[in-house]
């Protein structure tokens, strides 16, 4: 039996949280006793409770890589548990901690940014390179992109492996539910709906969704925009539809606890970051339902989506390029067909949780030297 110590900072569930909620469904409890180190208090306790699974929580790591006050908590807590691995999720005080304690460690980078100057050349990539690779026996990116991240921040190609994330197919509605949720939202029988779940924030790329649903508009199409989930661009987008007298076409949804329902209605699911994107859990969800999207060519977005088989890419920042894609899908309906059985497949080939559960054991075995 292999113990993992798993070891998150997120008071929340973010999309870290939640691929280790998905890791702890389909892990083999056979090999492994698998715990999670989360900060006190974390909306992720009860989740990881309602999976039979060990939590633990520790105080000064909420929402920090790295604290004094956190490396010596995590420092009682592993010499306590004694696991065979530490697995920490972005924390830089878990890895501190577990060196100290003698103990193999695996790092995952679940995001993917532009990598600052500091550490992108010179001595300063130089120093991340060393302490980065001293404090991980293995390190896993979420996407290629995240992976390029850590090696332009001096991490050897070698030293890092492109793990995708993995989700659970979602339950598909049933005809009455899709009715509630079209009559709930005013999308009328003829309409072609794009939804976008993302934090409203500026790097999230919204605006130029709104943009292109603006073109389409104006040339005649049906057109209805899900804006699903809340963030602190909420006020300057809402004046943006207003200023564009798009009200009858983009709906803002609020925050969505059952995804699914908001899934059973779309056509097409849009990303348009341009500025923090790894494997969008979101486009997988979608994808186990069928559903293709129109993405940008920014971070992770490239790994999930094949240009051409279940979506698009278009060139980010540019409202007219994903505007003409979204309006080949709207009109070519034999390609549409073809890109909503594609994204069913390239789901069960590439991304399902269970997938993803398999890829970590490997992780883990190959550190201890069993794979």
């Amino acid at each position: 039996m292999i113990k993992v110590l798993n070891i998150i900072s997120d008071s929340n569930i973010g999309g870290a949280g939640r691929c280790v909620l998905n890791f702890l469904k389909y892990y083999n409890r056979e090999e492994f006793q698998i715990k999670v180190v989360v900060p006190r208090g974390s909306l992720l306790i009860p989740e990881i409770k309602k999976l039979e699974t060990g939590v633990i929580e520790a105080d000064g790591i909420a929402e920090k890589s790295f604290s004094k006050e956190a490396v010596g908590n995590l420092k009682k807590i592993i010499k306590c548990e004694n696991p065979d691995i530490v697995h920490t999720h972005g924390n830089l005080s878990g890895r501190v901690a577990a060196k100290l304690c003698g103990k193999k460690i695996v790092y995952t980078r679940h995001s993917v940014f532009p990598v600052s100057p500091e550490i992108s050349k010179g001595i300063g990539k130089l120093a991340n390179k060393m302490i980065n690779e001293y404090l991980a026996d293995d390190i896993m990116a979420v996407a290629q992109a995240a992976k390029d991240n850590l090696t332009e921040g001096g991490i050897s190609a070698n030293k890092v492996k492109v793990i995708l994330n993995g989700v659970e197919k979602v339950k598909e509605c049933t005809p009455q539910e899709n009715a509630e949720t079209r009559m709930k939202y005013g999308i009328r029988e003829n309409d072609f709906v794009v939804g976008i779940m993302a934090r409203m924030e500026p790097y999230k790329g919204h605006k130029y969704l709104v943009e292109a649903a603006e073109i389409l508009k104006n040339k005649g199409k049906n057109i209805k925009v899900l804006i699903i989930g809340t963030g602190m661009s909420e006020i300057e987008l809402k004046a943006l539809v207003k200023e564009k007298d798009m009200d009858n076409t983009v709906v803002f949804t609020g925050f969505i606890s059952d995804i699914r329902r908001m899934l059973g209605v779309m056509d097409l699911q849009a990303n348009a970051s341009y500025g923090t994107e790894a494997t969008s859990l979101a486009l997988l969800e979608g994808m186990s339902l069928g559903i293709p999207a129109v993405v940008s060519n920014y971070g992770g977005n490239p790994g999930v989506i094949s240009h051409g088989e279940n979506g698009y890419i278009f060139n980010l920042k540019d409202s007219a390029d994903m505007a003409r894609y979204i309006e080949i899908l709207m009109n070519d309906k034999e390609k549409y067909e073809y890109m909503k059985k594609r994204s069913v497949e390239i789901f069960e080939e590439k991304f399902t949780a269970e997938i993803y559960a398999r890829n970590i054991e490997k992780i883990y075995a190959g550190v201890l030297g069993k794979y």
